[in-house]
């Protein structure tokens, strides 16, 4: 009996150390302002994306993915927050806080202390040094802050939940966090499921790829936006909200101005393209390659001259939506049109470590659209902005609502995916029935803010009365190329 029962020890030992050999080790690499429709495989003809196409090619990739509104003109912070808590950003308490949501819990602690990942960071963090205590032990090349030069930057090493110096990057941004992943994924030990986080800079401006990549587009130009327009029409946030995003080039916008901005735009996307090629290739190298899921996505989109508009403060389809790719182990290849969000990815990396999704995670499961089990996991889809901006998507009809000027639009998605044709006066019908279901919706997530306002502000903007502001992250061929002596003279020290 007792040959047998230490016989049996053994046994279902073995069992035990082969199962957590085999738990899966997944790897999210998160593009930062990547519009949703910069991937070749996904319908854009114009852009060189050869290692996303063949992530797509041979995975899962859900083609209607949205970041969910902001409560921050940095749209980022809050869809990070939301993908590392697994809420709406409504259901975040502290939310306006860097350290407001430390105390849930975060997606990379929570792997570690339920299903016991080894949890790293490479590249950027944008929600405050609690919050990156608060889900990460470890990293390697992290940037503090949500943009940089990212040919002339600095980043730290991560050890012991304390941040080392600030060293200057070897590398152009993505080729810096691409190197200090591959560094990890070759080192990682295979008797221990990691969780490794890559936030990349780009192709968030400054556009500044490397020669090269510009190049190729400067002489291959991309169409301009179909909704491209030279001004937005009214002012869909408060002047002063405008940001730094929309003064990266003057008024009106011109398609010459636009055109050089694509060119620049796409061709960070293709060099960060080659970053992941690189990643993959180390995956596939590395004893890895078995049991690794690779996950590929951004924060949101960009309008990139879309409406009038260069940045992603505003709940147009090209700012909300980013694309979602996921590969690897098990997955099958295919693509879906449900609804999902950036921070569904919350309760999906669960899923793989094969841990339930805590309390209060209202982030949904996207491995049963993987599987064929669903076509869909939510019928409608919301987008609130700050206090100023709300819109509702039911599949087909979109309704905008800008609470401070009393302004709304409606756009059929079916026959104007581009959301140029207001519709609102000719359907009332459904201009209710879309209020309604946004009422449903504000109920759900706790949505407190007027739909509109006693004394609205003007509808229409000054475009004249706004001053261009430079930032200090932007390189001096910018700076001469898109901006004008006065601006450049304001141009402050740069910060490192």
């Amino acid at each position: 009996m007792k040959i047998i029962s230490v016989i049996s020890i053994v046994f279902f030992g073995c069992l035990k150390l082969m199962a957590e050999s085999k738990k899966t080790n997944i790897i999210l690499l998160f593009a930062d302002d990547q519009r949703a429709d910069t991937i070749g495989a996904h319908g854009n003809p114009h852009i060189q994306t050869p290692n996303l196409d063949k992530l797509s090619d041979s995975g899962f990739s859900f083609r209607k993915n949205y970041c969910a509104g902001s409560f921050s003109g940095a749209v980022c912070v809050a869809s990070r927050a939301m993908l590392m808590t697994g809420r709406h950003w409504q259901q975040i308490p502290g939310r306006n806080k860097g350290s407001g949501w430390s105390a849930l819990p975060v997606l990379p602690r929570y792997l570690r202390d339920k299903a016991d990942y080894k949890t790293f960071i490479v590249g950027k963090w944008h929600n405050g040094q609690e919050t990156l205590r608060s889900a990460f032990s470890s990293g390697s090349s992290v940037y503090m802050g949500g943009m940089v030069d990212h040919a002339d930057f600095y980043v730290q090493d991560y050890a012991q939940g304390k941040l080392g110096d600030k060293r200057k990057a070897k590398e152009f941004s993505s080729a810096e966090f691409a190197s200090a992943a591959i560094n990890y994924i070759q080192k990682a030990e295979t008797n221990k499921p990691f969780f490794l986080y890559v936030a990349f800079t780009a192709p968030h401006d400054p556009r500044n790829p490397p020669e090269k990549y510009r190049q190729i587009y400067y002489k291959n130009r991309p169409p301009l936006p179909k909704n491209f327009l030279p001004e937005h029409p009214f002012s869909n946030m408060p002047m002063r909200g405008m940001g730094r995003d929309e003064c990266l080039a003057p008024w009106p916008r011109t398609k010459a101005v636009i055109s050089d901005q694509l060119c620049e735009y796409y061709g960070l996307v293709t060099h960060l393209d080659e970053q992941v090629g690189r990643i993959v290739k180390s995956v596939e190298e590395s004893p890895h390659a078995e049991n690794t899921i690779i996950i590929y996505t951004a924060d949101h989109g960009l309008a990139m001259g879309s409406h009038g508009l260069l940045g992603k403060q505003n709940v147009y389809e090209q700012s909300m939506s980013s694309p979602l790719i996921i590969n690897g182990t098990g997955i099958a290849k295919g693509k879906s049109n449900a609804f999902t969000y950036v921070h569904d990815l919350y309760a999906t990396i669960c899923d793989f470590a094969n841990i339930p999704t805590p309390d209060g995670v209202t982030s949904k499961n996207l491995l049963p659209l993987i599987r064929g089990e669903k076509e869909t996991l939510r019928d409608s889809l919301f987008l609130p902005f700050q206090n100023n901006q709300r819109a509702v998507n039911d599949g087909r009809w979109k309704l905008h609502i800008y609470p401070q000027i009393n302004h709304q639009l409606l756009f059929d998605l079916e026959s104007n995916p581009d959301e140029t044709n207001n519709l609102l006066a000719s359907h009332p019908e459904k201009v209710k029935e879309l209020t309604n279901l946004m009422g449903k919706w504000r109920r759900k997530v706790g949505d407190k803010d007027p739909l509109s306002v006693t004394k609205p502000q003007p509808l229409k903007v000054d475009y004249s009365k706004v001053k261009r502001v430079l930032d200090v992250w932007q390189p001096k061929w910018i700076r001469d190329k898109y901006f004008d002596g006065r601006e450049k003279a304001n141009h402050g020290p740069k910060k490192k």
